[in-house]
């Protein structure tokens, strides 16, 4: 994997971001494409900022908890806390589920804020700051129908290549089928998918635009056990996260949370 030193340097953090054991040098040189010797240059400048540490006794390189610090305090200044949470929470409240929210730029859409309603029993509750997958995610169909065909395939290309195990059993595979999930979005305003991203799992999202210009900030997703977000109930709770979609749209200029 080419690129400057920058570009290197910020594709070790995003590695070990999803390696919550670490990871050996080899391995971390394997993944990025660079010489062992270079991983090393950059993992020991990262280790003497305090963003990169090193386990003594495994010798695996893990993230600090900075990076962790520094994310919680851009929300806290972002108005995320005193605007949006409240939001999260009381559709979290309404629906039971997990409440989650992407925020987009460029040509990412990452998962920044949640709130869980579910207390008890089944949960879902994946990581935060993770890049949400288009190709099998409510909340990348979410996105992918405010756009047109070509630039939604374009978007699912560039994401790269995923691991067909990692889908459910009911996660789109062509293009055609995916077309298909999206020109449904479209028509009801918002996605849903069962069993998509994970066996198990159900999800419905919708998109957040900007209350005057219209193009999509983020997208605002439901997620939870399939054998308790059915097709019906999802259909049903929709006008609740269309409701709250809009709400964020119309604080979303007073929140630095989107572009």
């Amino acid at each position: 994997m080419a690129g400057s030193l920058i570009e290197r340097t910020l594709n070790v953090i995003e590695t070990l971001s999803s390696a919550a054991d670490g990871l050996p040098l080899q391995a971390l040189a394997d993944q990025l494409q660079i010489p062992k010797s270079a991983a090393h240059r950059i993992c020991a400048e990262l280790i003497r900022l305090g963003y990169v540490r090193q386990d003594v006794q495994s010798q695996r390189y893990q993230l600090s908890t900075r990076l962790v610090a520094l994310g919680f305090r851009y929300l806290a200044c972002s108005g995320a806390s005193d605007a949006v949470q409240p939001i999260l929470d009381r559709l979290a409240e309404d629906t039971g589920e997990l409440v989650r929210l992407g925020v987009i730029e460029g040509h990412r859409q990452t998962w920044i804020a949640k709130a869980q309603g579910s207390r008890s029993g089944l949960r879902y509750d994946p990581d935060m700051g993770r890049e949400a997958p288009l190709r099998y995610t409510a909340s990348g169909h979410a996105w992918l129908a405010s756009l047109d065909n070509d630039e939604a395939l374009s978007l699912v290309e560039r994401q790269g290549p995923d691991d067909p195990d990692r889908y459910g059993p009911n996660a789109p595979r062509t293009r055609a089928e995916l077309i298909g999930h999206l020109d449904q979005a479209r028509q009801r305003g918002y996605s849903w998918l069962i069993d998509s991203s994970s066996l198990g799992t159900s999800a419905f999202a919708a998109v957040i635009r900007h209350p005057v210009q219209g193009h999509p900030l983020g997208v605002l997703s439901v997620a939870g056990p399939s054998v308790r977000l059915t097709e019906n109930r999802m259909h049903q709770l929709a006008p609740l996260v269309l409701r709250a979609a809009e709400e964020l749209s119309q604080i979303s200029q007073s929140s630095r949370l989107f572009p």
